[in-house]
C-alpha cells in the first residue's frame, strides 16, 4: 500500500506558507529570526546541527553550513572536512541515544530532487526494524512518536557530553 500523507501536525501548513516565507530558514535559524522555530543542537565553526522540525523518526537531524550554499560542491576543503568528522560525531550519538538500526544520509539538491529549502542541508534519519505501525499501514499516515523539543533536549545534551569543546563555535 501507498503512503497517502505523512500525519505530522503543522507540516501541511508550513509547506503552503513555505511559497509565501521571505528568505531562507535556515539563514533565519543561523540569525535567530524571531519568527522562525530554532531547534539547533550544536554549533561549530562552519555548520550547525539541527533537528528537522518534521522528522521522520526520533533523531532526525540536518547538518547545514554557517553559510548560504545550495550545492555540496560549493564547500571549501576545510568545510568539507569538518562536515566529514561532524556527521561521523553526530552519527555516533545518535547511535547512542537511540540505538537505531540503521541510518539514511543525504541531500535533496534542487527542487526536482525534493528540496524544500535552497540552502544546502545533509540530512541524517536513524532507521529501525518494524518502523511500519498499525496506523501506518491502515492510515497510509505516520505517527512521531518523541516531540522534536524532547529530541532536542536529549541530543544537546549528548553532543555538549562527546564532542570537544575544541569544535564548537565561538
Amino acid at each position: 500500500m501507498l503512503k497517502k500523507h505523512l500525519f505530522v501536525p503543522g507540516k501541511r501548513k508550513y509547506i503552503h506558507s513555505r511559497k509565501t516565507q521571505p528568505g531562507c530558514i535556515l539563514c533565519g535559524i543561523l540569525n535567530d529570526a524571531p519568527d522562525v522555530v530554532n531547534l539547533t543542537i550544536y554549533k561549530t565553526k562552519y555548520f550547525s546541527v539541527s533537528l528537522n522540525l518534521y522528522p521522520y523518526n526520533p533523531g532526525h537531524l540536518m547538518l547545514f553550513p554557517n553559510r548560504h550554499i545550495v550545492d555540496p560542491r560549493e564547500l571549501t576543503s576545510a568545510e568539507t572536512k569538518e562536515l566529514y568528522l561532524l556527521q561521523n560525531q553526530t552519527l555516533n550519538i545518535i547511535e547512542e541515544v537511540y540505538q537505531p538500526r540503521g541510518f539514511t544520509i543525504g541531500y535533496n539538491v534542487r527542487e526536482a530532487s525534493g528540496a524544500s529549502i535552497e540552502h544546502l542541508h545533509l540530512h541524517i534519519v536513524p532507521r529501525y526494524y518494524n518502523e511500519l505501525g498499525f496506523l501506518d499501514i491502515i492510515g497510509g499516515s505516520k505517527i512521531i512518536v518523541e516531540d522534536p523539543n524532547e529530541t532536542r533536549l536529549k541530543l544537546k545534551s549528548a553532543f555538549a557530553k562527546k564532542i570537544p569543546k575544541s569544535n564548537e563555535k565561538t
